[in-house]
């Protein structure tokens, strides 16, 4: 299994790639407040195969944060609820939406890293990893090979 992640993406970047969903594993959304020595960050992400939760692997959006009030993560909460739905579970500074709808195209993760950036007054930065692209079909989804950082098998 080779696998692939393309790092310091663009949501306007993100929104035009169209790569096979079933081959990305993950994606992540750091989305930053300025000034960046204040250290105000959101991380939006999902794993296809869950996120640990203890024990168990819960399927759904997760999100961690840094440096925000308690307000504030209750409002971001109910912007990700409101979008894909969930159970609200909460692990430190974790909030995990279990059950909650999935997104895999480059279009709704950028749309999403675009309304979220509107919303939190954010700047945005995606990841986005995959397990098994060929070379076409890394050239033919118009991912950046400049942006490629290779994952080194077991």
């Amino acid at each position: 299994m080779s696998r692939s992640r393309y790092w310091k993406l663009t949501s306007d970047e993100v929104e035009t790639f169209t790569y096979n969903e079933g081959k990305l594993l993950n994606w992540e959304i750091k989305a930053i407040r300025e000034p960046n020595e204040d250290n105000i960050f959101i991380g939006i992400f999902l794993f296809r195969n869950g996120t640990p939760f203890d024990y168990e692997s819960i399927k759904g959006i997760t999100y961690y944060y840094n440096n925000i009030q308690s307000s504030e993560v209750s409002n971001i909460t109910k912007f990700l609820k409101n979008k894909f739905g969930g159970k609200e579970m909460k692990k430190g500074e974790r909030i995990f939406l279990s059950g909650s709808k999935v997104i895999y195209s480059g279009k709704e993760i950028g749309s999403l890293a675009k309304e979220f950036d509107s919303k939190f007054n954010t700047k945005s930065i995606i990841s986005l990893e995959f397990e098994n692209l060929t070379d076409d079909e890394r050239q033919e989804s118009g991912l950046p090979d400049s942006k490629l950082l290779p994952i080194a098998s077991k």
